[in-house]
């Protein structure tokens, strides 16, 4: 599926369990962030440990279990598990050895964000076809 607006673009990610990893960067247009949907199968690592030069990134874990490695700190997560790691946190990620671990990665440059959601949300004055 893909379908572009003058405001949005729609992509099929595709079958996460078969590629083990999608970037989004490029099919979505992406100009502030870098969004990632993952998979490791059981018993398998990430292989390497990186940090970054100016990108936090957030970890949230939707399904199965791992284990994290963080300048030196291990710790298990789990489904409903979010992470977030400031650039220089050297860190690798695992699935256990019994489950597979399935994650969504969003990289976005360190202390950039202007505005939350609250303050930068406007409603409109318009409605969708389910608003009666």
């Amino acid at each position: 599926m893909e379908r572009i607006g003058d405001n949005f673009k729609v992509v099929s990610a595709g079958s996460i369990e078969e590629l083990g990893r999608v970037t989004l960067h490029e099919q979505l247009s992406l100009t502030g962030s870098e969004i990632s949907v993952n998979e490791l199968p059981a018993g398998v690592t990430v292989p390497f440990v990186h940090a970054h030069r100016q990108n936090e990134e957030v970890y949230i874990i939707l399904n199965g279990k791992g284990t994290f490695y963080v300048d030196g700190d291990e710790f298990a997560v789990e489904a409903g598990d979010v992470v977030r790691i400031d650039p220089a946190g050297a860190r690798c990620i695992t699935a256990s050895p019994e489950d597979s671990i399935r994650f969504i990665c969003i990289q976005t440059a360190a202390n950039s964000l202007v505005q939350f959601t609250q303050d930068d949300g406007v409603p409109v004055e318009v409605k969708p076809s389910w608003f009666k």
